[in-house]
């Protein structure tokens, strides 16, 4: 029955393309994948950059791992396998804002390599920036900003990433960002940089 109704369903190219909006925009689009462990700075750093775009009157967007569990996302947990379905959801709505000429900053654990490079897979070459926001698990448990690391060692939650589930730290990120030694208008400016050098804004 699945497979009959995926038979039916047939892709409709809209009359306005990606490029059209990105002329229109005066800026190309793509996503800024924010990885990391949790308190390593992705939705601060995230927020920082879209605040710099903004006021370059650049259109982006912001979408916050917390944020779209709340609606979304809001029926899976954190095994291995609702993690993988996250993250995949969550790259096909980054590619929609893709194609809607928009930058779009996600800051999302994403723990496993795979998952990210499939999201990678489904966009153009170049349209998907993956930065590292790198921080050491010291760091991230003394800021502990939602009390998260302190549940987990305590056994109230888990399979949490970096405690009792993995991170895989990706081995070829477009951007590394060390927030644990960087401000954060430094690590936003560097982001910036790096779109500026790829002709993106």
């Amino acid at each position: 029955m699945a497979n009959q109704i995926n038979e039916n369903i047939v892709w409709h190219d809209t009359t306005i393309s990606k490029q059209d909006r990105q002329k229109k925009n005066n800026h190309k689009s793509c996503i800024l994948w924010f990885t990391g462990l949790s308190g390593a700075g992705k939705s601060t750093l995230a927020n920082a950059v879209e605040k710099k775009l903004y006021e370059n009157h650049i259109h982006s967007y912001v979408l916050d791992g917390d944020n779209v569990r709340h609606g979304l996302n809001k029926g899976l947990g954190f095994s291995d396998e609702d993690r993988k379905e996250n993250i995949r959801r969550i790259g096909e709505v980054a590619k929609l804002f893709i194609d809607a000429g928009v930058i779009t900053c996600t800051a999302f654990i994403s723990p496993f390599r795979e998952d990210r490079d499939k999201v990678r897979e489904i966009v153009e070459e170049g349209e998907f920036i993956e930065v590292y926001v790198k921080c050491s698990l010291e760091t991230c448990e003394q800021r502990d900003p939602k009390g998260l690391y302190k549940k987990a060692r305590a056994g109230e939650i888990p399979e949490f990433t970096g405690i009792s589930s993995p991170y895989e730290e990706p081995n070829a990120p477009e951007l590394i960002v060390e927030t644990d030694k960087l401000s954060i208008e430094e690590a936003a400016d560097q982001v910036l940089l790096y779109l500026q050098a790829k002709a993106i804004i």
